[in-house]
């Protein structure tokens, strides 16, 4: 493994005299530098794009009524969650739940349509929902690449490092969850390793545990050690992912952990995942009847447990090849999709979850970059507010990438301009500098291009884009080799923020003593 304190980036070494050097890290610095700069969220000054007009929203909402009416959802091995839709009117048949019509529309009505996500940093709050979008990492892969060691299982040193990666990235609003599945640790334990790397190595805002209901009390036990017990109950501090098993199946274990956090105010992303044409009809239409029906049963359900719970609309979808069967990104139908669930979700008045740097690529290549510039475009621009697996996803969510994960933040950078829109104000018209220039001559020396310079264009800190010969001097690197070395100097240089040492202490006892109270497992 090559030693990261001897990696340097290219654009660094050799060390370069003169002021074009100096002013061009000045820029880098104020455009893309250290997690300070952050911006705790992005807010879109944009209007959202719709494919789906209010016509056909009520066409598939009909849909989506007529599913719940008469197919039903099976809620499977949780008689408390059977026992509480008898309660509220539904008609349970066994583990078969049917709804009368506009009984879930009305439960939703008490959940908010815009919260904030507290972290431990005040300063990185986010707020959820209206016209803003938080962009969190990769969730759930098994495996890890980068250039130097290959494709391999997860460790906990690659999940902590990924929440450095997250905490360090200014485009990076969220430290997120699973960023990948820490193979070397017991499956019954690895999540209190998990959720402390979250709490430690950043303080952006995190997701905590799903995979057992114990899990997911242990989750905010740690969560009101951080925060405190009485901050937690009145407060969101964790967002975490509840996914349908589709089609139109809820199992035990998401369940399991959708109780505890919604009876701990803590927020639900209820999301239905789906691969049309094998989870879904092989219709957009279709899909979205069902992807509806679906996240409107899990969101109701937040609220009779507790009303008044944060919980976000989700709506995981892409399609399959009909050829081998194998999951598809970037695809234009993966677009109409998140975007016809987009305007579902804000008819309900819920804030939305969706898209991503999607790709099916093995590499950080060509086709990556294709399918995660496609996806993350059309996130941006369907108005969605929580964007999961926006950095360093790759081979269809089976693995973590490092470089991946360099490139897709830089692609997230562009977005946060994007989203500013086009800035009408008088120093954006720059009457004087056109004034000052007149016919035929440039705007390198005007007044106004030395006043704005600096901040004029976005940077990117991966691209290229100096001449054939500088390029050669600096080592031919393409983007990914140029990643590889970006990611190793940003670790290199990471510095943790600061967390008081007794509340450290205390998360640590508490995970010493919840694992010595029963033995490793690997289920």
């Amino acid at each position: 493994m090559t030693d990261l304190g001897e990696i340097q980036l290219s654009s660094e070494t050799p060390e370069r005299t003169g002021g074009r050097r100096g002013r061009s890290a000045r820029r880098e610095k104020r455009q893309a530098g250290g997690s300070e700069l952050a911006a705790p969220y992005l807010t879109r000054q944009i209007p959202v794009l719709e494919y789906l007009d209010d016509e056909g929203c009520e066409k598939i909402e009909a849909q989506a009524d007529r599913i719940l009416a008469e197919i039903g959802l099976e809620f499977r091995d949780d008689p408390e969650v059977l026992s509480i839709w008898r309660s509220a009117g539904a008609q349970v048949d066994g583990e078969r739940v049917r709804f009368p019509k506009g009984m879930l529309q009305e439960l939703v009505k008490t959940a908010p349509k815009t919260f904030t996500q507290h972290a431990r940093n005040p300063a990185r709050n986010v707020e959820i929902g209206g016209n803003n979008t938080i962009f969190a990492p990769v969730y759930g892969p098994p495996f890890v690449t980068d250039l130097d060691r290959g494709r391999r299982y997860g460790t906990i040193e690659d999940f902590r490092n990924f929440v450095k990666l997250a905490y360090v990235s200014p485009w990076l609003h969220h430290s997120g969850g699973t960023v990948c599945e820490p193979v070397d640790l017991p499956v019954n334990k690895r999540h209190f390793d998990m959720v402390h790397a979250h709490m430690k190595y950043s303080d952006k805002p995190f997701m905590g545990s799903v995979t057992a209901p114990e899990r997911a009390e242990d989750s905010v036990e740690m969560a009101r050690i951080l925060f405190g017990r009485d901050f937690v109950d009145q407060n969101c501090v964790m967002i975490q992912l509840i996914n349908a098993n589709s089609p139109l199946v809820y199992d035990g274990t998401m369940l399991g952990a959708l109780k505890v956090y919604a009876r701990a105010n803590q927020a639900c992303i209820v999301s239905p995942f789906i691969l049309a044409g094998a989870m879904s009809p092989v219709t957009v239409a279709g899909t979205l009847s069902q992807v509806l029906a679906e996240a409107l049963a899990g969101c109701a359900l937040t609220q009779l447990l507790r009303p008044g719970a944060p919980v976000v609309f989700g709506a995981f979808v892409s399609s399959i090849s009909m050829q081998s069967g194998a999951p598809t990104f970037g695809s234009p139908e993966g677009t109409l999709l998140l975007n016809g669930a987009a305007k579902l979700a804000r008819r309900l008045g819920l804030p939305y979850r969706s898209g991503g740097s999607f790709t099916s690529s093995k590499l950080p290549d060509s086709q990556s970059a294709q399918e995660s510039a496609h996806t993350i475009t059309a996130t941006l621009q369907a108005g969605v507010n929580f964007c999961l697996h926006a950095a360093g996803w790759l081979e269809g969510g089976l693995c973590s990438s490092y470089e991946k994960f360099i490139l897709d933040a830089d692609q997230l950078g562009m977005m946060h301009v994007l989203a500013r829109g086009i800035d009408l104000s008088d120093e954006a018209m720059a009457m004087d500098a056109l004034e000052e220039v007149g016919p035929g001559g440039h705007f390198l020396g005007a007044a106004h291009t030395q006043r704005n310079f600096e901040s004029a264009f976005f940077r990117s800190k991966v691209a290229d884009n100096n001449s054939f010969e500088q390029w050669l001097a600096d080592g031919q690197l393409d983007a990914a080799r140029r990643a590889n070395a970006i990611w190793k100097k940003q670790l290199q240089d990471y510095v943790a923020p600061a967390l008081d040492p007794s509340v450290d202490a205390a998360l640590e006892g508490y995970i010493a003593e919840r694992k010595a109270s029963f033995p490793d497992s690997n289920v």
